[in-house]
């Protein structure tokens, strides 16, 4: 365990953790979760939250000082932003638009997509869809936003993850039935409406609220972060060879990013451009 507190109750408080859903929408299995009942919404049981989150904290950080991989997945709006963001953090693959059947259980296919979005990334940072016809070059575009969206977050991953960590299990359904059927580790925020016993570590908890998704997303980002101090300890070479890979991936998304904000520009000067250029032309041949 870590010498100190992993979060404090009322952090838990403060973020709404504590509430679940309405009362009629419940999973029976969570009633061991739940200490009552308040204005018809289930109030979940903190303490066990709190000695919950701590098994999982080291889990995750043992993981991590082992050069484990941890997928972040939370698809639903409130979700994105912390799961995107606390993942680039520590150079570990997420999902945070929508999960694809056969993410897990069919990675060979999937990473056959990466590898064609990549290339249409440098196709396009080439300037090879410039030179297309308009209508062949907008399909691709179409189809490389597209690519990106959903698999933007998997674009470092070259192998299955080590454990993966779930916001809304109940959403995350296909994901949480391709994890086990992998038997892949699955450390989720469980709300009472989800089923608690196809989940490794549970961590009882309200899954919609904005502050409560960020604050688990930030739990497991500091135990993967912990995990690589324990690895550089251990091991310094590989915890660097790790921490650089991080690094470079942070800086490669960044770059893209960038990249793509600038393509808009360009575009847009383009468009303004080209519209002047038919409006002059229009001048001129009304005189």
């Amino acid at each position: 365990m870590a010498a100190e507190p992993v979060v404090t109750m009322s952090q838990l408080l403060e973020a709404g953790v504590h509430f679940g859903h309405q009362t009629r929408r419940w999973n029976p299995k969570m009633r061991r979760f739940i200490h009552g009942e308040r204005n018809g919404i289930y109030v979940i049981d903190l303490k066990q939250t709190l000695k919950n989150i701590e098994v999982a904290y080291t889990f995750v950080r043992d993981l991590a000082a082992k050069g484990g991989t941890v997928m972040f997945v939370g698809t639903k709006k409130q979700t994105q932003d912390p799961v995107s963001k606390y993942a680039q953090m520590m150079g570990m693959p997420y999902v945070n638009e929508r999960w694809l059947g056969g993410m897990l259980t069919n990675f060979s296919t999937i990473a056959g997509r990466v590898k064609k979005m990549q290339e249409y990334e440098r196709m396009k940072a080439a300037g090879d869809f410039e030179s297309m016809p308009k209508k062949e070059a907008l399909i691709l575009s179409r189809e490389l936003e597209k690519l990106q969206r959903n698999l933007g977050g998997l674009r470092e991953m070259t192998r299955l993850p080590d454990a993966i960590f779930i916001i809304d299990t109940k959403k995350e359904h296909i994901a949480v039935t391709e994890a086990n059927k992998l038997g892949i580790p699955i450390v989720a925020v469980v709300d009472t409406n989800c089923d608690p016993d196809v989940i490794d570590y549970v961590i009882p908890g309200n899954d919609d609220a904005i502050r409560s998704g960020d604050l688990m997303c930030r739990i497991i980002y500091d135990a993967i972060q912990e995990g690589r101090k324990i690895q550089r300890f251990r091991n310094p070479q590989a915890a660097a060879s790790a921490e650089n890979e991080s690094r470079r991936s942070a800086q490669q998304a960044e770059a893209r990013r960038l990249a793509v904000e600038e393509a808009k520009e360009r575009e847009t000067r383009l468009a303004n451009l080209q519209a002047e250029a038919r409006k002059a032309t229009g001048a001129v041949d009304e005189d």
